[in-house]
């Protein structure tokens, strides 16, 4: 099969390599659709030593079953494989799994490529009035789903009449949207790219603005999208007394956070990682339902040109939040 490989820093190449076998239980999915991660740019650019190269990188992804009793499926992949046993994932919190992986990072291969292989648990079915370009964005947006609904359900108290998000990428438009969708009804992101935010202004619910716009202001919850000692410190900032920072984002650094204001100001900070199982199949139910909105904030292009995506990525000259890849 043809797939994307990450061969070191800021290269990748498109090139043939062996068709994934599928283990006892698992599907053999060809790829229709994968998008391009911030995770997976951390990769690119040196920054993951949990990524090494040569790699397949890629976990947004949604596709066709080829072969056994679901051939034909149109379905979307839950990427995060848990073991199903152990006091996290019996819990409910199967994405602390000690032994969780996710596909894209070793011993198993990404989404950019034609084909992937996965168990049949990790697989939720598409409608057909679904798009499968709209499909692979359940991964991203559980990230965010998942974040908000710890959110609400651990704030001290009822006042969850606002939001801001910062960082106007996949993560932060879904952490907008799911805000929105569980209940917050004023919600406004903050996104210093110009370009982003003209893109974006198009046809959002929510309010665009520019880090300058919503200086001094507080919310009752916050959402780090991005994650750099910056972002960190301008949540810690916007944060209301009594209110809720959340952390989703992976940038880099580990300043930031307003210790002091949080303690005196009793701000709850939830750092969130992934989804549950259940989070991915409640964000699915949302997104095909309608209650997410259109999911118009991508672009598509061929996996063949995957490098070239990567490098506009790099340089910022990317209006839309996300770019599906098509092998």
């Amino acid at each position: 099969m043809k797939a994307l490989v990450y061969t070191g820093v800021e290269s990748l190449a498109f090139r043939d390599v062996p068709d994934p076998a599928p283990a006892a239980g698992d599907h053999l999915i060809r790829i229709d659709s994968v998008g391009i991660c911030g995770s997976d740019m951390h990769a690119y650019l040196g920054h993951d030593d949990r990524r090494p190269a040569p790699l397949i990188l890629g976990h947004e992804g949604a596709g066709v079953i080829i072969g056994g009793p679901r051939d034909g499926e149109r379905v979307t992949i839950n990427p995060l494989v848990t073991c199903g046993t152990c006091p996290a994932c019996v819990s409910g919190r199967d994405n602390l799994c000690a032994t969780r992986q996710i596909i894209s990072m070793p011993p198993r291969d990404g989404a950019f490529a034609q084909y992937v292989a996965m168990p049949a648990r990790n697989l939720v079915t598409v409608p057909d009035d679904v798009p499968l370009e709209k499909a692979a964005l359940a991964e991203p947006v559980a990230v965010s789903w998942h974040a908000v609904r710890l959110g609400l359900a651990s704030m001290a108290d009822a006042r969850r009449d606002s939001a801001l998000v910062i960082g106007g990428g996949a993560i932060g438009v879904a952490a907008a949207i799911s805000l929105q969708a569980q209940g917050v009804a004023d919600v406004t992101l903050v996104e210093p790219n110009a370009m982003r935010r003209d893109y974006l202004a198009r046809d959002a619910n929510y309010t665009i603005a520019t880090p300058e716009q919503v200086a001094g202001r507080v919310f009752d919850i916050t959402v780090d999208g991005v994650g750099y000692d910056a972002t960190r410190a301008a949540a810690s900032a916007a944060t209301r007394p009594g209110g809720m920072l959340l952390h989703i984002g992976l940038g880099g650094g580990s300043a930031g956070l307003d210790i002091r204001r949080i303690t005196l100001q009793e701000i709850t900070v939830i750092g969130t990682y992934t989804y549950t199982a259940q989070d991915f199949r409640d964000t699915c139910a949302a997104m095909f339902d309608g209650r997410l909105g259109g999911l118009d904030w991508t672009e598509s292009r061929p996996l063949s040109a995957g490098a070239d995506a990567f490098a506009d990525i790099r340089a910022g000259r990317v209006p839309a939040p996300k770019i599906i890849l098509k092998p």
